[in-house]
């Protein structure tokens, strides 16, 4: 320990990061372990050159002066601007999960808190009827998706350090959800420092704690590496990871369209592709897909500019219509170039100013800011787009895969994603004759639950015992 102690101590020094031990000697023999793990976890060089870079100010983002709107793949593969064979394309993608070179990824690292639950955010139940947790949705998928192609495939899941246990434990406590444990691989969300925007100083959360917060979505790409998910993809042969977020349960998880139109589109290098949808107006908080120096970037909705994003066309649609939904397929050999520099990650940080607790270093006295006093660091996951050699989107339906739990009520609400699960459910089985009740604005007026055990597509249900009718106000499970 005494070894431990003074190499810590010299690596502070030099980063006049010294008083981070201020009171190790006040502490007990754990809460000293704990802390210099903290510390040891960090990467200073790495650290150093992001704030001398961002700390003062954010760096200028200037509009690129190409910026046009993202080419896509559109639904209809028969439409003139961009047609394309789709029968081949799923082949392609159902040849490649045949043989075992594609993952399921999903970014798991929130907590259920703005929806008034206590725990992981992927246990919250999110189904119409059964009220499924959000992570029996996507094994379920997985599962339906092993049997139809007779394979295995591994599920990596991002959690962060205050909900990894619970995840853990609830995995457990519900077999995995009938999937074999050990292709099931868990691995926490990388944290980066909050840093005192006047001096440059890390901040302590506690004597014994440094003030520590989740480093973005971006730095999932960084997690797999670290955690040695990369490492077992290899192992297991996997080249494609579909990507997607724990609040989405309509993503279509194992997609053999869009990943042969990734792995093998003229236009793809296979190292990241995107879903999108269509936005419903200008002002929809949503990223969205751009071209620029002939890369395909994502621009955040308050970064487009007004008079951009109400732009239309000849036809009267929005001209920067491509949506972001966090639905990507990522190549593993893509993810190594963004990790191979262990002190240079392949993505820009991006900087934040935020009100953050303190232990002031000189009296050891918790601080409560009541203004913004310490920038945060986080990564997005779409700036890994430009890196790409060359990047395609495809458009997919909103009511199809686009149902996020975000909020209590309102938008992208419990209430709008059990709407949009019984929509989708209402139009697959309104595709095999069944009468659907609707109400007078058109919306499914029962609540309808299909479980992917059931049918992954419409044209499972072709094998499926369906009534002829379903009342309105019913509850219907199939």
């Amino acid at each position: 320990m005494s070894d431990r102690l003074s190499a810590i101590r010299r690596t502070l020094e030099q980063h006049e990061q010294s008083h981070l031990l201020r009171f190790y000697d006040e502490l007990d023999a754990p809460r000293q372990a704990a802390l210099l793990d903290e510390i040891e976890g960090i990467d200073f060089l790495a650290l150093q050159a992001l704030i001398e870079e961002h700390m003062q100010a954010a760096p200028e983002a200037a509009l690129p002066g190409d910026l046009a709107p993202a080419s896509y793949y559109g639904r209809d593969p028969d439409n003139p601007v961009r047609p394309y064979d789709a029968a081949h394309y799923r082949r392609v993608g159902e040849e490649l999960i045949r043989q075992g070179k594609v993952a399921a990824f999903t970014v798991a690292g929130g907590q259920g808190t703005r929806l008034g639950w206590n725990g992981p955010k992927g246990t919250y139940p999110g189904t119409v009827v059964t009220g499924k947790p959000l992570f029996r949705c996507f094994a379920e998928q997985i599962l339906a998706a092993q049997k139809r192609w007779s394979v295995t495939i591994p599920w990596y899941i991002m959690t962060s350090p205050i909900n990894d246990a619970d995840t853990r434990a609830f995995f457990l406590d519900n077999n995995c959800f009938g999937l074999r444990r050990k292709n099931v691989f868990m691995f926490p969300q990388g944290m980066l420092p909050s840093i005192d925007a006047a001096s440059g100083k890390l901040l302590l959360a506690d004597k014994h704690a440094l003030a520590l917060s989740p480093d973005g979505h971006g730095g999932s790409i960084k997690a797999l590496r670290a955690s040695g998910a990369v490492e077992d993809m290899m192992a297991r042969g996997v080249e494609h990871i579909s990507y997607f977020q724990v609040d989405n349960p309509l993503v279509n998880v194992i997609d053999p369209l869009f990943i042969g139109l990734h792995a093998t589109a003229p236009d793809s290098s296979a190292e990241m592709s995107s879903k999108m949808v269509p936005k419903t107006c200008p002002e929809e908080k949503v990223g969205v897909f751009c071209a620029a120096g002939g890369k395909t970037t994502v621009l955040e909705y308050s970064d487009l500019p007004e008079q951009l994003a109400s732009e239309r066309d000849a036809d009267g649609n929005l001209r920067y219509i491509a949506g972001s939904i966090a639905i990507h397929i990522i190549g593993v050999a893509f993810v190594q170039r963004l990790t191979a520099d262990a002190h240079h990650f392949g993505l820009p940080y991006h900087r934040a100013v935020k009100k953050v607790p303190f232990i002031d270093p000189d009296t050891g006295r918790q601080v409560e800011p009541t203004s913004p006093n310490a920038v945060k660091f986080e990564t997005f996951v779409f700036d890994a787009l430009p890196r790409a050699e060359s990047s395609i989107v495809y458009e997919t339906d909103r009511v199809e895969e686009f149902a996020p739990i975000k909020n209590a009520k309102g938008v992208d609400s419990v209430e709008t994603s059990h709407q949009l699960q019984s929509e989708r459910a209402g139009r697959w089985l309104e595709a095999h004759g069944v009468s659907v009740p609707r109400d007078g604005d058109g919306r499914i007026a029962a609540r309808i639950e299909i479980s992917p055990l059931t049918a992954r597509e419409p044209a499972d249900l072709v094998a499926v015992d369906l009534p002829r009718a379903i009342a309105a106000g019913e509850e219907m499970l199939l």
